[in-house]
Order: structure tokens, then C-alpha cells, then sequence
């Protein structure tokens, strides 16, 4: 029954009493019928309570069963829809977690480098830059001295940069491209020639293998264009060495069969106190060799070799000592077969790049069948201080038979020598690069900061050296090449482990006559002054 009826049906049972009261006003057995109709009242009114609290009973418990059905319907399509979504994953191929990273990227002394996890492979970005400025006081002794002026100015000397790595640990390799030499030579408008004298190109292109390790020690198998290790200046990297110039002596030695820009293939074996190699070298990178080229000259290639035994027999905390000899064979000179010449030139700027003029030269020595260099070398460091010095015996042959004279001429006898120190005025000192038997740079133990307090480091040096490319004078068959001698000053600031400013003062004689037989003075004197921005990594 609603609330409706309940309702009406009170409402009646009221009226209804309403009219018996109404009828049995007069009598007193009405009375007892109301109070009947009262107790039934009471009873409906009861009954009318019960049916409303069972019935908002119901409705709460309805309420209660469709939001629970509501919620199992619910999570019920959420179960379906989850096993839909797991059915199209099974079905389409899913990518799993991104492994970690194969390749670590570090900065070694701000060298970019590039490897993988386990170090096997990598490569790196190397660069330096040398730009040198400064001028000549130049004093030719006569008018009959070449030349009769040095031109002061700049030069940017070494501009690299190329890579290096390894392969599987032991495959290492490079190849640096030098854009420097922008005044280091002579340009011209024949065919093949270059600004500045073409002595731009591929510095380094080689491979090397080092995973031989006998005897106890490290080897080296390589072949390419590189920088040979032979003597101990030019071991000594360029971003290294004392002064903005190796001595003239070395410089000679190595411009036969040796140096820079060189094609060789050899081996060198070492370990902490002994460096061995040996090489066969070929010409430079950028060699004109053809056998039919007349403009430019074209010659054909040259064939040489060089062995070197060095080491540091002592070697503490405190103080190093390093000895070394060396040899260089030039086993075939090159030879023009168009002009049926065969020569060897032996020449040197004054220990200077910025006028490419040489003030020593012995000039084109004719019928040349080879040639020898034998040196000697000593080092040793005490803290801070360096000491070096090298000398060099070289020996030309003339028996070549070329049909020009002078035929079957002696051989030519020259020599030359260095001695120079260092001292690290803020105390840092060198070590031992035992890969290439010489010694390192200075690595500033405060680098330069005006936030930091540093000033880098300090360095002064001196060097005396001279070279001797006269022979058999007051002969015919003799040469006039020239003796040089030059003593250099040097201030040498590392403001950190890329960056180093030097300045050099060079003071230099050169005593020359104007040919073998002929005494007339045709030599110089000169004062430079000159200083080197240097950058490398």
C-alpha cells in the first residue's frame, strides 16, 4: 500500500468518526463505538509507521543494489577493455627498455674524444695553432751579400687539425692536415706552385699497430705520412719545444730523409728506460715526383733510412738523465730525368719563419749518390731545470754518374751542434715521454685565473748553436755553404695545458764567402725579436 492510500484512508476513517460523534451526541453508547474508532485509529496510525520505515527500508536497499551492480558492471567492462588492450599488445611486436649508452665522450686536456664503453675504439679531435710575429735588424757585411734584406712580419707557422683513434685497442691511427706556411716560402706563377711556397698538406696520415709486446716492453708497427721520432728535438713535440725554432743543426739533419710531412714505415720498440726504432723513409708529403714533369721539375722519388737508440738510464723523483744516438741514410737522392741531374741541397733559415729566405745553403750539390748523418744526444732535468744538447757529423757522396760535373768528386764532410736549458721560474718541472723517448712540456700547476689567483707558469731559456756547411774551400770540387752561429734568449709564459705565449730574442752571425775559391765576404749579422701565440689540444 503507498503513502497515498494510507493517507486517504486515514482521512476517512477521521471523517467517519467526525459523523458518529456527530449522530451519538445524545447518546452515551456512542461513546464506546469512539472510543473504538480511537483504538483503531491508533492502530492504523502504528501500522501507517511501520509501512513508511519498511519502505524507505527498501528504498535505501534498491538505491544500495543498482550502485553495486553499477560498480561490477564497471569493473567488469574494465576487466574486458584490459584484456582487449593485452590481446593487441601480444599481437603487435613491442620495443623493450633502451639499452644504455655505447659511446663515452670525454675531454682529455680539452680534446675532444669520442669512445666506446670499453675504451676499444676512438676517436678524437686534435688542433694547434702557431702564429708568430716579430722583425730582423738585419746587417748584410757587403753589397755583394744575398740577401741585402729580411722582411719583419707575421706567419702563421702550424695551423692543424685532423683526428686521431684507435681501433680494437691496438690499431691507432691519424690524419692532421697543416694549413700553416702562410710566408714559410716562395710562390710563383709556374705550373704547381702554391702561395707561400706550397708548404701546406697532410701532416700525418698513418696507421699503427701496437699490440706486439715483446721482451717486456711496447712496439709500434706503423706506416703513412708522419713525424718521425729522430733526434731528440724533433721527438720533442712542437707544442713543447723551448724556443718558437728547433736549431738549425737538427733542422738540416732532418730535412734529408727525416721530419715532418715524411712518408716512412717502420717499427719502434720501448719500455719505461729504452726507445729502439728504426724506419724506411720515403720524400715529403706534396713531393713533385714524375719522370717526364719539366715545369714544375719533377724527380723521382727518393729512398732513405734512420735508426735511433735512446733512453733515461736514470731516472728518480727528483732528476732525470737521457742519452741517444742517431743515423740517417738518404740511399737514393732523387734525380730529375729530364735534366739528368741528381742533388741534395743542405740549407736553413737563421733558427726564424718569418722571412723564408735561408742565409746558410750549400746549393744544389751535384751527382750526389747519397748521404749519412750521424748525431749524439744528452738531456737532463733537475726539478725545474732542463739541460739538452745534440751534434750532428753529415756526409754527402758525389759518385753518381749523371754526366754533369763535377764527376767522381770527394765526398763533402759538414757538422753541427746545439746546447741549450731551461728553468721553470714557478717551479713546475718535465716528464719523461718514454713512447717517444723526450720529454714533455710544462703543465702549469696554477693555471691562469683572475678569478682563481693564478698566473700559469713562467719559463726562461737560452740556447747557443752553430753549423758549419763549408768544405774543401780554396778548392774547385769545395762547397761555400756558409758557418752560422746564433745565440737565443727566451721568455716562455704556459698560461694553462692549451694555451702559451714565447717571445724570442735571436742574436746571429753568419760567416760566408762567395765561393770555394773566391775569400770576398758576402756574410751577415742579424738581431730578431719575435713572439709566438700558441694554442693545442
Amino acid at each position: 500500500m503507498s503513502r497515498t492510500r494510507l493517507a486517504a484512508t486515514a482521512i476517512g476513517l477521521a471523517g467517519a468518526l467526525a459523523a458518529s460523534q456527530a449522530q451519538a451526541q445524545s447518546a452515551s453508547s456512542s461513546e464506546q463505538e469512539i472510543a473504538l474508532l480511537k483504538q483503531q485509529l491508533k492502530l492504523l496510525e502504528q501500522k501507517l509507521d511501520k509501512l513508511q520505515s519498511q519502505t524507505a527500508a527498501n528504498t535505501a536497499a534498491t538505491a544500495k543494489a543498482k550502485a553495486e551492480a553499477k560498480a561490477e558492471a564497471k569493473a567488469e567492462a574494465r576487466s574486458e577493455a584490459k584484456a582487449v588492450v593485452a590481446n593487441a599488445n601480444a599481437a603487435i611486436p613491442v620495443k623493450g627498455p633502451a639499452p644504455a649508452s655505447g659511446v663515452v665522450v670525454t675531454m682529455p686536456n680539452n680534446r675532444p674524444t669520442i669512445c666506446t664503453a670499453d675504451q676499444a675504439n676512438c676517436v678524437a679531435i686534435t688542433s694547434r695553432l702557431h702564429w708568430d710575429v716579430g722583425g730582423y735588424d738585419y746587417r748584410p757585411n757587403t753589397a755583394a751579400t744575398v740577401p741585402q734584406k729580411l722582411d719583419s712580419g707575421q706567419n702563421v707557422r702550424r695551423a692543424r687539425i685532423g683526428v686521431t683513434g684507435k681501433f680494437f685497442h691496438d690499431w691507432n691511427f691519424a690524419l692532421v692536415y697543416d694549413f700553416g706556411g702562410s710566408s714559410d716560402g716562395f710562390g710563383g706563377a709556374a705550373p704547381g706552385s702554391l702561395p707561400g711556397g706550397g708548404v701546406s698538406g697532410v701532416e700525418n696520415a698513418y696507421i699503427s699497430y701496437t699490440g706486439l709486446k715483446p721482451f717486456g716492453g711496447r712496439m709500434a708497427v706503423e706506416a703513412g705520412i708522419m713525424d718521425l721520432p729522430y733526434t731528440l728535438d724533433e721527438a720533442t713535440s712542437s707544442n713543447d719545444i723551448l724556443f718558437m725554432e728547433r736549431a738549425s743543426p737538427g733542422v738540416v739533419a732532418t730535412n734529408i730523409a727525416a721530419g715532418d710531412f715524411r712518408s716512412a714505415a717502420g717499427a719502434r720498440w720501448f719500455n719505461d728506460q729504452l726507445w729502439i726504432g728504426g724506419y724506411v723513409t720515403g720524400p715529403s708529403s706534396g713531393a713533385i715526383h714524375s719522370a717526364s714533369s719539366a715545369a714544375p721539375p719533377g724527380t723521382s722519388e727518393q729512398y732513405g733510412a734512420v735508426a735511433r737508440v735512446a733512453g733515461n738510464p736514470i731516472s728518480t723523483k727528483d732528476y732525470t738523465v737521457h742519452i741517444g744516438a742517431n743515423a740517417q741514410w738518404l740511399i737514393q737522392p732523387p734525380r730529375n730525368l729530364i735534366a739528368n741531374t741528381q742533388t741534395v741541397t743542405l740549407s736553413d733559415r737563421p733558427e726564424l719563419r718569418l722571412d723564408p729566405t735561408t742565409l746558410i745553403s750549400t746549393g744544389a750539390i751535384a751527382n750526389v749518390s747519397g748521404a749519412q748523418v750521424y748525431s749524439v744526444e744528452a738531456a737532463a732535468t733537475y726539478g725545474p731545470l732542463i739541460v739538452q744538447g745534440e751534434y750532428f757529423w753529415y756526409n754527402v757522396d758525389r759518385t753518381a754518374n749523371t754526366s754533369v760535373p763535377l764527376v767522381g768528386a770527394p765526398s763533402l764532410k759538414f757538422q753541427g751542434g746545439y746546447a741549450q736549458a731551461g728553468y721553470v721560474l714557478t717551479g713546475e718541472g718535465r716528464s719523461y715521454n718514454a713512447a717517444n723517448a723526450a720529454y714533455s712540456g710544462v703543465k702549469p700547476a696554477h693555471p691562469f685565473s683572475l678569478d682563481g689567483g693564478g698566473w700559469g707558469a713562467w719559463e726562461i731559456a737560452g740556447r747557443f748553436s752553430t753549423i758549419d756547411l763549408n768544405d774543401q774551400l780554396a778548392t774547385a770540387n769545395g762547397v761555400a755553404g756558409g758557418r752560422q752561429t746564433v745565440y737565443t734568449l727566451a721568455l716562455n709564459w704556459y698560461v694553462n695545458g692549451n694555451v702559451r705565449f714565447m717571445l724570442d730574442y735571436l742574436h746571429g752571425t753568419v760567416s760566408r764567402q762567395a765561393s770555394p775559391i773566391s775569400t770576398a765576404n758576402v756574410g751577415s749579422k742579424f738581431d730578431a725579436v719575435a713572439m709566438r701565440t700558441q694554442f693545442a689540444f
